[in-house]
């Protein structure tokens, strides 16, 4: 059988900008070289970020709709040496042209499916176009996603979407974007907790990452509200000022940190009896499995991508969507079990590893080759 050796990584979402993608894409090219060769990356030329060996920008205009994103002009550089296999990891411009790239070369191309772009679309158009923008999304997802050889969806709900809602006639696997376990380990909390004068004498729960309206962070602050448990959010976004508002008028410890360095993160974790995910729109979930890495049971709504990601009784428990109750109700059961919830995390860290998931993605190289 052949190997895949060489993988060209084209996306629409790179450096400097942070977030799911861009995390897995830069995990992925640091740690591909460890098992084959090398992942050299096709991305938007941005401000305030310069390219090192192997990195490969195009010049770009700010994306509609995102003006923190930019598009990159669907082109090919130079430089970039024909690979074994080009692997895209987004749907738009720059994925386009890892597709074009792939088929004048002669080379299998893959897809990976980490945005579900019709669940955005409420946040874009008035209420009577939802429906629309919607099937417009989803008809464009699959043109896009059949031009592919195999796609890889990073949880079974994925999967699910494309094939089921999206109705996409594609061969998916699911392989898990994977987390570096080497950095988001079980670490001694007690500088962090400190640092944010956080309390030693009763739970503290929390979040860390992007304070987006659709990740329902409100619900979280409604869950702590009358009880002796201390919320922190770690992270910023458009939705942080509604959600500094809603906590001010609750009965609630709620506190915001801001952004965190990112070498802050395990402790942050580490120093968390519970943390809490109530966003239903995750594909996957990454800072569920960087919880769970560190030692620390996730408290998680039953939809999307978490139904998968946290695993009941075992990393955490889920609780129905909008249903308080029942949110209160498994944040009270992971408190309690709090020391066989995270022995049982602790015992997970390998599967959660990236390098067990490109040990997965090789396997699909090999065989399109």
């Amino acid at each position: 059988m052949s190997r895949a050796e060489t993988v060209a990584a084209f996306t629409d979402l790179y450096l400097p900008t942070v977030n799911g993608v861009t995390y897995t894409v830069r995990l992925w090219r640091e740690r591909w070289p460890h098992c084959r060769s090398e992942m050299p990356v096709v991305y938007p030329e941005m401000d305030g970020y310069t390219p090192g060996a192997g990195e490969h920008p195009v010049r770009s205009v700010r994306a509609p709709l995102y003006p923190q994103y930019r598009l990159g002009l669907p082109r090919v550089p130079a430089g970039l040496e024909r690979p074994d296999l080009v692997h895209v990891h987004t749907p738009f411009t720059l994925g386009v042209a890892g597709v074009r790239f792939a088929r004048k070369r002669d080379v299998p191309v893959v897809a990976s499916y980490h945005t579900l772009l019709g669940d955005r679309a409420d946040q874009h158009v008035p209420v009577g176009f939802v429906d629309g923008l919607r099937e417009t999304c989803r008809a464009y997802e699959r043109s896009f996603f059949e031009r592919v050889d195999h796609v890889v969806a990073p949880t079974a709900f994925a999967r699910d979407n494309l094939l089921e809602r999206v109705g996409a006639d594609v061969s998916v696997t699911v392989v898990s974007n994977g987390i570096d376990t080497d950095f988001f380990r079980p670490v001694d909390a007690t500088s962090f907790s400190r640092l944010y004068d956080l309390p030693e004498e009763r739970p503290v729960v929390g979040y860390t990452g992007r304070h987006g309206h659709e990740k329902n962070l409100e619900e979280a602050i409604d869950a702590v509200s009358g009880t002796d448990i201390t919320l922190v959010f770690g992270g910023d976004g458009p939705a942080r000022e509604d959600l500094e508002a809603h906590a001010a008028s609750v009965d609630a410890d709620v506190r915001f940190l801001g952004l965190l360095e990112r070498s802050d993160l395990p402790a942050f974790y580490s120093a968390l009896d519970a943390f809490v995910f109530p966003s239903p729109v995750e594909t996957q979930g990454l800072v569920a499995l960087e919880a769970t890495a560190c030692g620390t049971p996730v408290v998680a709504v039953d939809a999307g991508a978490l139904t998968d990601s946290v695993i009941e009784g075992e990393t955490g428990y889920r609780y129905a969507h909008g249903d308080l109750a029942d949110f209160r109700y498994a944040l009270t059961r992971v408190l309690e079990e709090r020391e066989r919830l995270a022995d049982l995390c602790r015992r997970r860290r390998a599967m959660l590893s990236v390098d067990h998931s490109l040990e997965q993605l090789a396997g699909i190289y090999d065989r399109l080759l």
